[in-house]
């Protein structure tokens, strides 16, 4: 082999030890660069991934603080209820103090106690199961003649729900029973003693005095429908355009629950003297 060949072969393996060390060079440089590709692309996602988790802790804790928030505004709402419900009006609450027990041991037809702070009426309300007039001329004690009691008829429950509850006593001369109720003549008197306590073994209904009329002697409890709204509402104003003193500032809604104390007028045997009274407030004894 003369030189000629001899250098055409060195330099055929020269080159291609060079290529070799080229594709290996650009073999290694591609795998790092792919490496480094690939290492930075799960870099990026582990931040991702880290921020991802950090908005859904961000998320979870806005979560808990809003539900947390919600609690406490359920909370606040539900104490606003209560005490709503314990104080529904400016009424002072009066405390019951009356021994049902031991009244109903002695006459099991006592059922309640109505009291006017301001006025001689104190007296406990009774109920007879069969003889609606019983009362009228009967004691507690059951003795017959004046003054008789302060009732109501068996038509109206003993809670008090229905819309209108009559409540009947004498117009006495010494202002015991109902005859302090004339003190309503007087339109002062209705902003001096303008509430009504209505004391029952477990609770203590207040009501507002908006009416203290002369009326016919129809007879109340089937005047009309009470539970219909016309009829409430007609009713109440014909209440209030009756001869006597109104408070126009209470407000008497159809739906509300209403007592009329119902008693005599002397020089006028044809009519009642009617002290008409809206329920504004009721808590525990």
């Amino acid at each position: 082999m003369d030189n000629t060949e001899k250098q055409k072969k060195n330099n055929k393996k020269r080159w291609f030890r060079a290529g070799s060390i080229l594709c290996g060079v650009i073999f290694l440089g591609a795998f790092l660069f792919i490496g480094v590709y690939v290492g930075r692309q799960r870099q990026a996602e582990r931040e991702y991934e880290a921020m991802r988790e950090a908005q859904r802790i961000a998320e979870a804790e806005a979560a808990e603080e809003q539900a947390e928030a919600e609690r406490r505004r359920r909370e606040q709402e539900e104490a606003k209820a209560r005490e709503a419900a314990e104080k529904k009006s400016d009424a002072p609450h009066l405390e019951n103090t009356i021994d049902f027990e031991t009244l109903q041991e002695e006459n099991s037809d006592i059922y309640a106690w109505i009291q006017i702070p301001g006025t001689l009426v104190d007296y406990p309300i009774l109920q007879h199961p069969t003889d609606d007039s019983y009362y009228l001329n009967h004691t507690p004690e059951g003795v017959s003649g004046l003054p008789g009691s302060i009732y109501t008829e068996s038509v109206h429950p003993k809670d008090f729900s229905a819309p209108l509850t009559v409540i009947y006593g004498h117009n006495m001369r010494n202002d015991t029973m109902f005859g302090s109720l004339h003190d309503y003549e007087d339109p002062d008197k209705l902003e001096e003693s303008p509430y009504v306590y209505i004391y029952l073994p477990d609770r203590t209904l207040v009501y507002q005095i908006f009416a203290a009329v002369r009326f016919s002697d129809a007879y109340l409890p089937a005047y009309c429908d009470y539970e219909e709204e016309e009829d409430f509402l007609s009713f109440t104003e014909e209440l209030c355009s009756s001869e006597g003193n109104v408070n126009e500032e209470v407000e008497v809604p159809y739906g509300s629950r209403l007592i009329v104390m119902s008693t005599c007028i002397g020089s006028a045997p044809s009519n009642r003297f009617l002290v008409a009274a809206v329920q504004i407030d009721d808590y525990e004894r």
